[in-house]
Formats: C-alpha cells, sequence, structure tokens
C-alpha cells in the first residue's frame, strides 16, 4: 500500500542526459514539468528573466536549474550575484535541498560576487566583469542574481536599457543561456526589461485567504508556444516543483479507441443486473451518498471483484489511512487485503492537509500510467478532497472534465465517490459539475420509518445503457453489500405502509 508522500523522496531528476542537453537549439532545464511549459526548454543563447517578490523561490530555481545543467552536460555554469548577501549563507541555505552537489562548487560551478565591482565601477564595470568571464569560463548557464540593483544603479533608463544590450550581445557570442532575477517591480523599467529579453518568467507568492500559494506565470517566451496562464508552484526538499494546470495539460485529449468495450461489474449480483452487467469499461460512475450511507463499501466492492478477474485496481482517497480501511473491510468480510498483498490492489492515502489539486491529479495519474495492463479500476473516494485544494473554485468543473477525460483514454474505468448531506428533504449536489462529467451516477440515501434507517439505492443516469431505474432497498452485511431482488421493499418504505411476508398490511 501506499503512504503519504515520503520525507525524503528520490527526485524526481531527468532520466538520460538528453532531458536538459541542448537539441535543436533548445537547453532543457530538469525542473520536472517546467520545459513542459516551456514547450521544451530555453531557446540556447537566448536571455530570460525571473522576477518575483522576496521568498518567492528565484534563488533556488535558478541554482536548481545550474545543478541540472552541469549533472547532465559537459558545459560549466557561473552563478553571479549582485546582492549583499555573501555566497556561504547562499550556499549553506541550499546545502539541504536534493539537487545540491558540494563537490560542483568551484570547480563546474562559479560562484562570483560583483557587489563591490558594481558599487566601485558601476554597471559598465560589472559588464566587463561578465565578459571577462565568459571569455575565460565559457559557461553554458549564466545566472545573474540582482538584476534591479544594476537598473538602480544606472543613472537613467537610457543606460539600463544599454547595459541589457550589450550583455545579451557577450552571450550571443559565447552561445550562453543567461538568466536575470531580478526583485518584483513595477513601472516603465519593468516594461523596458521584459520588452529586450528573450523571455519573462514570474514567480508569485500571495496570500489567498489564509493560504500562502507560489504560481509560476509565463509572461513571454521568444520562438515557441508556451502554457499560459498561472501554474501551481512547491518548495520542497527536492527544490522547487511546479504542477501546470490539469485542463490545459489535457487540452487535447486523443481520440478514443475504437476497441471493444466490456462491462465492468461490482459483484454484487442485483445491482449487476440493473446495469445489465455493470458499468462500460472506460466510463466514469458517480456514487452520490450521505456519510455512512455506503459510499466506500461499494467501491470497495467494485476493486475487490476486478481483482478476482484480474484487473488491477487503485484506491484513490483523503480522509481514511489505509490501515484503518483493511480493517474495516476485514470487518465486513470483503477479501481486500489478499488483492492488496498481492498487488492487484494500490491503496494510496492523501490525509487532507493544505495540497495543490494539480499536484494530487499529478500523483493519480502518475500512479495510473505506471501500470499498463488493460482494464485498469479506479476508486477516488471523496471528490471533495480535491475541491478542498482548489485554490480558484471555478477551476473545478474545467479540471474534473480534464481529469476524466484523461482517464478515460486510458480505458481506466472509474468511480468517483461525493457526499451529500446528511440531513435534508431535498438532494442537492455539492459539486454540481461532478454529474456534468460522468456518464452514470448511482444515488445511496437514507429512509427512516417507525424509527429505523433503511438504506435505498437508485441509478440516476447510465449514458450508452439501458438500466433498471426502479430504488432498491440495500443493506450492508458481513461480505459487503447486497442489494434487494425487487422494489417492493424500497416501496413499502417510501410509502410508509410496510406489509407482511403475505402481503398484508
Amino acid at each position: 500500500m501506499s503512504k503519504p508522500e515520503d520525507e525524503n523522496p528520490q527526485p524526481p531528476r531527468p532520466e538520460t542526459e538528453q532531458d536538459v542537453t541542448a537539441e535543436g537549439g533548445r537547453v532543457k532545464t530538469g525542473v520536472p514539468r517546467l520545459d513542459f511549459i516551456l514547450k521544451g526548454g530555453f531557446f540556447r543563447g537566448g536571455t530570460y528573466t525571473l522576477y518575483g517578490p522576496p521568498g518567492a523561490g528565484k534563488t533556488i530555481l535558478a541554482n536548481q536549474l545550474c545543478f541540472n545543467h552541469i549533472a547532465f552536460t559537459d558545459q560549466n555554469c557561473v552563478y553571479l550575484t549582485v546582492l549583499a548577501e555573501s555566497h556561504g549563507k547562499m550556499v549553506r541555505h541550499l546545502s539541504s535541498l536534493r539537487f545540491f552537489d558540494a563537490r560542483l562548487v568551484g570547480s563546474r560551478l562559479k560562484y562570483m560576487a560583483a557587489y563591490q565591482t558594481l558599487r566601485d565601477e558601476g554597471p559598465h564595470g560589472v559588464l566587463r566583469l561578465i565578459q571577462s568571464t565568459l571569455h575565460q569560463q565559457r559557461p553554458g548557464l549564466l545566472v545573474i542574481d540582482g538584476l534591479e540593483s544594476i537598473e538602480q544603479a544606472a543613472s537613467d533608463r537610457v543606460r539600463a536599457r544599454e547595459f541589457l544590450n550589450q550583455l545579451q550581445a557577450f552571450t550571443a557570442l559565447t552561445q550562453t543561456t543567461t538568466l536575470l532575477c531580478a526583485v518584483e517591480q513595477g513601472g516603465e523599467q519593468r516594461r523596458d526589461e521584459d520588452a529586450m529579453v528573450d523571455g519573462v518568467i514570474e514567480l508569485s507568492d500571495k496570500l489567498v485567504g489564509p493560504r500562502a500559494v507560489r504560481e509560476l506565470t509565463v509572461h513571454k517566451f521568444r520562438g515557441s508556444g508556451y502554457l499560459r496562464g498561472r501554474h501551481e508552484v512547491e518548495i520542497t526538499g527536492l527544490g522547487v516543483q511546479i504542477h501546470p494546470r490539469i485542463e490545459i495539460q489535457f487540452d487535447a485529449p486523443p481520440e478514443l479507441a475504437n476497441e471493444e468495450r466490456k462491462r465492468m461489474g461490482f459483484g454484487i449480483a442485483e445491482l449487476d443486473r440493473m446495469m445489465n452487467g455493470g458499468i462500460l469499461s472506460g466510463s466514469t460512475l458517480a456514487l452520490l451518498g450521505a456519510p455512512g450511507s455506503g459510499k466506500t463499501t461499494l467501491g470497495l466492492s467494485f476493486l475487490v471483484e476486478g481483482a478476482r478477474q484480474g484487473h488491477k485496481g487503485l484506491y484513490f482517497a483523503f480522509y481514511e489511512p489505509p490501515p484503518r480501511l483493511l480493517e474495516r473491510a476485514e470487518h465486513m468480510g470483503i477479501p481486500l487485503r489478499p488483492y492488496v498483498e498481492q498487488g492487484m490492489i494500490e491503496l494510496v492515502w492523501q490525509p487532507p492537509l493544505e495540497h495543490y489539486m494539480d499536484a494530487l491529479a499529478e500523483s493519480l495519474l502518475d500512479r495510473v500510467r505506471a501500470e499498463q495492463p488493460a482494464r485498469r479500476r479506479l476508486f477516488i473516494d471523496g471528490v471533495q478532497g480535491f475541491a478542498a485544494a482548489a485554490v480558484y473554485d471555478d477551476r473545478l468543473p474545467r479540471f474534473l472534465s480534464a481529469l476524466t477525460n484523461q482517464l478515460r483514454t486510458w480505458d481506466v474505468t472509474t468511480l468517483i465517490s461525493a457526499e451529500l448531506p446528511m440531513f435534508g428533504t431535498s438532494i442537492e449536489l455539492p459539486h454540481p459539475e461532478l454529474a456534468h462529467v460522468v456518464e452514470t451516477v448511482i444515488l445511496l440515501r437514507y429512509v427512516e420509518l417507525k424509527s429505523q434507517l433503511h438504506r435505498l439505492l437508485s441509478i440516476m443516469k447510465m449514458r450508452e445503457s439501458g438500466y433498471d431505474t426502479s430504488i432498491r432497498e440495500f443493506t450492508i452485511r458481513e461480505g459487503g453489500i447486497e442489494v434487494s431482488g425487487s422494489f417492493e421493499s424500497a416501496e413499502q418504505i417510501l410509502s410508509g405502509f410496510p406489509r407482511s411476508a403475505g402481503g398484508m398490511s
């Protein structure tokens, strides 16, 4: 079974040298999914601005790019700072990050200070230092951290533009890719700078309600398309981790294969009969119900039945850790543990902390993508886990549509549970968008009669198939769920007039 995110996970480093080497004029960053956003990485010899407020992650990302570049190329890197902060302090802060390799510092990665040069000789002195460094070191990547200090030292905007112009002339001759790190600033100075460079990337750090949110936005990128809009950013022990929006990652899913689709049953005889054998493979079903109505039990029955038939399954949930889930399944007589131990069913628990919605989806999709046997089954227990992780509520409909579409293209048959209010006379979906992105909806509900609670099940919709529209009573007992063979018991409960077995009232 899978546990929460490992405290010391292996870094998602490039698999081969070609992942970060220059190919076709591109220099890949090696930062997971940043190259995907840039559609191939930076251009060799290009000049790019990385700006944002203090604490947004600029220095970490710039150093991460340097270490990745060195690790998989034969080129050196130069990191030039125009800040008062000492290199020793910066290196000490970086040393806890997985990408940092102290053996490269001073040999392959040169840290150089230009603060004193700027103070004594001005921007032209810094240019001379850079020109000399490029000639001697021939770096593949040059980082200048503290561009705003150079611009402030220039007496006017014209001289600031001249600095950038001459810098680009130097780096173009040596085909050195240059990253200019700057603290966020507005006004004409920013517009001048943005117009002159080949690309502009912003790292932001802001509060959305009580939550601190980092995001990356590419505002400009010459010579190539790129993924527009904001993308979630995390800083972990691996460094900067970027999560492109799911709805833009999969905005053009491939056409579905024309292979024969099969019925995927629950192993519950009467429910499978109501659905003409089960739901169609590669489709998505929503399980709606109040807490305790049987959603998790029904979902586990679906995974176990699949495992019996040789279909690998994945349980992805937010609120119940695997040990407790296994214990509950054993108590109900559902043989979940043997299939987990055999590797047929994987249990993934994401505790309801401050996750990013796209990071959760990536974790889910990566696990699904890692397994390639046909007829995979997936149970997402609690769509509210994704909703709680959303920074922007209006993204949820597009997010769910993209996620379910991608799962269909991989022929994954998916169940998604959604919680309804415990009490109420009407049925109102807390996430109405879910009903629009699934083919099948099953409603589980309670009905009170004569001081007793009864459970009822009904199929609300089922595209591409006929189905039994009658409401059925069901019970949860040892061995799992048992659905009544007729609608009579449900009719008696709903009418409020229970009858004896002989039909007498």
